[in-house]
C-alpha cells in the first residue's frame, strides 16, 4: 500500500539545475515568518501530546518511511497502534519492535488501491471493539514520468490511494470522533501541493486535494473537539525516489523521517491545520503565492524533464 510514497517530495529539483535559488535566498527571511501557514483551533482542550496516551491510532502506509516514523512517534507518546499497509512482513517487524517497548499493537494488512479496503478495516476494528481516536492518512502512491507515456492504471491508482481512500477512511472514522467529542486526523499532503509539478502531475494534483480536504474538514469538525492537520513535507529520506523512479527530484539535505514525524505529531496535538516541517518547504509555499504560475511551472518542467525527452 505504501508503493511510491511514504513521504512526499519537493517540486524544486536538486541544486545546480535550472531553478529559483537566487529568489529563494533573497527573500528567505521574509518567507520564514509568513510561510508558516498556521491556523490554530480556538479550543485549548487536548492541546498536547499527552492526550494521545492510551488512545488507538490507525496509521496507513505504516510499513516504511514517514508512516513507520509516525507510528514510532505516536507510540512514544503512549498511543496504541493499528498498523496497516500491504507488506505484512514489515508490519510484523514494526509491530514487534513497538510491542517490545510496551506499546499495544495490532497489524491489519490492506491494500488501499482496493476500494473495499477502508470498509474492511473499519468493520474489523468495529468487531474488535476498538475506537479509533487518531487517524493517520499516510498511505500514498507516486510515479515520475511523462503523463502520456505512463500506464493509465498507475495514474488512476494514485487517485484511488491518495484521494479516494483518504475520503473513505475519514468518512468512516471521523463521525465516531465527532460523537465522542475528541479526535485527531493527520493527512499527508506535500510541498508539491502548492503548485503544478510536471512529470508528477497526477501525484501533485492529488496532494492539492489532500491539503484542501484537510483544511475544509478541519473547519467543519473543530467545534466538536476534532483536530485535522495537513502534513506537507518536502524532500524526505524514504523509498519514494526509488519506487517512483523520481531521482530527478532528490535534493541535498533531505529531512530525516523521525524529524518529520516529531514535528507532525506536535502540530497535530496543538491543532495546527497545516504543517510544513522544513524551512525550504515553507519558503516554497510562500514564494508561489506571488510568483506567476506559468513561468514557475515552465522552469520546473525544463528541470524535471526526463532525459530521453530533453532534446525535444
Amino acid at each position: 500500500m505504501n508503493r511510491g510514497v511514504s513521504a512526499s517530495q519537493s517540486p524544486i529539483p536538486r541544486s545546480g539545475r535550472q531553478s529559483l535559488p537566487g529568489i529563494v535566498q533573497a527573500i528567505s527571511f521574509i518567507g520564514h515568518g509568513i510561510a508558516q501557514g498556521v491556523v490554530r483551533y480556538d479550543c485549548p482542550a487536548m492541546a498536547n501530546t499527552q492526550d494521545f496516551n492510551g488512545k488507538w491510532a490507525l496509521v496507513t502506509g505504516a510499513s516504511s518511511g514517514i508512516g513507520a516514523a509516525l507510528s514510532r512517534e505516536l507510540a512514544s507518546h503512549g498511543a496504541k497502534l493499528i498498523l496497516t499497509a500491504r507488506r505484512k512482513d514489515r508490519l510484523d517487524a514494526l509491530g514487534a519492535e513497538l510491542a517490545a517497548q510496551g506499546t499495544e499493537t495490532r497489524v491489519l494488512v490492506a491494500d488501499l488501491n482496493d476500494p473495499a479496503a477502508p470498509q474492511q478495516l473499519y468493520d474489523d476494528l468495529e468487531a474488535a471493539g476498538i475506537p479509533v481516536d487518531i487517524l493517520v492518512n499516510n498511505a500514498g502512491l507516486g510515479q515520475y514520468g511523462a503523463f502520456c507515456a505512463s500506464p493509465a492504471e498507475q495514474e488512476i491508482s494514485q487517485v484511488r490511494v491518495n484521494c479516494e481512500a483518504v475520503v473513505r477512511l475519514s468518512r468512516l472514522f471521523v463521525p465516531g470522533m465527532v460523537e465522542r467529542r475528541r479526535g485527531w486526523v493527520l493527512i499527508l499532503a506535500s510541498t508539491a501541493s502548492f503548485q503544478p509539478v510536471p512529470y508528477i502531475s497526477t501525484y501533485a494534483a492529488t496532494k492539492v486535494f489532500d491539503r484542501f480536504f484537510a483544511l475544509g474538514l478541519a473547519a467543519e469538525v473543530a467545534r466538536f473537539g476534532v483536530k485535522v492537520t495537513a502534513l506537507c513535507p518536502g524532500p524526505t529520506e524514504s523509498e519514494f525516489f526509488d519506487v517512483a523512479h523520481a531521482a530527478v527530484f532528490k535534493a541535498r539535505g533531505m529531512q530525516a523521517t523521525p524529524d518529520v514525524a516529531r514535528l507532525a505529531i506536535a502540530a497535530l496535538a496543538r491543532g495546527r491545520r497545516t504543517i510544513v516541517p522544513n524551512f525550504s518547504g515553507r519558503l516554497t509555499a510562500f514564494l508561489v503565492r506571488f510568483l506567476p504560475v506559468g513561468p514557475v511551472t515552465r522552469v520546473v518542467e525544463k528541470a524535471a524533464r526526463p532525459k530521453a525527452d530533453s532534446a525535444s
